[in-house]
């Protein structure tokens, strides 16, 4: 895959940009997990740029909060949480149009990559009696559907100034 200057560049500003809104939390929850803006610029340069430059970026954005600061139980807890888990944003060039299916289609594989890692390696949070993967699958729905929604409405506001801007 050869990727040109200007695409290296705007994924890695892609990639800056979502751990930078990665810190700024609207809220946070109790045993990790939050609500921010952070899936916005991956799945705005993957839509631009196509699924492959996305997993790039997405893989780079995890790699780098897991650096800065991420919680890890075991390696494979660390890789669907981080690495994975952002990558997968990647797929939502993938979805046809409109723009809204590529937002659930990255948002849902990201969420994905939480709920397992959540069952496998965090299932003691849940209380006693309940099933693990519904626990893990209510736990990251709390923080993941908000994203969601965020990321579908900055996505509208976003994706046609870009495209406007790129033919200027």
């Amino acid at each position: 895959m050869r990727l040109s200057t200007r695409t290296l560049v705007e994924g890695a500003l892609a990639t800056a940009l979502a751990v930078a809104l990665s810190y700024l939390k609207i809220w946070n929850m109790p045993q990790g997990g939050s609500i921010t803006l952070e899936n916005v610029p991956l799945i705005v340069f993957a839509l631009r740029r196509g699924w492959r430059g996305g997993l790039v970026a997405g893989s780079a954005a995890g790699l780098i909060q897991l650096l800065l600061g991420g919680y890890v139980v075991h390696p494979a807890q660390a890789l669907l949480d981080y690495p994975l888990a952002f990558a997968s944003l990647g797929l939502a060039a993938l979805a046809p149009r409109p723009l809204w299916a590529g937002a659930f289609l990255g948002s849902l594989a990201r969420f994905g990559c939480h709920v397992l890692s959540g069952a496998l390696f965090f299932g003691s949070y849940a209380p006693e009696g309940t099933n693990v993967w519904l626990y893990s699958i209510g736990y990251n729905g709390s923080f993941m559907v908000p994203n969601l929604l965020l990321t579908v409405v900055a996505c509208y506001l976003l994706v046609p100034r870009l495209e406007r801007l790129r033919r200027e």
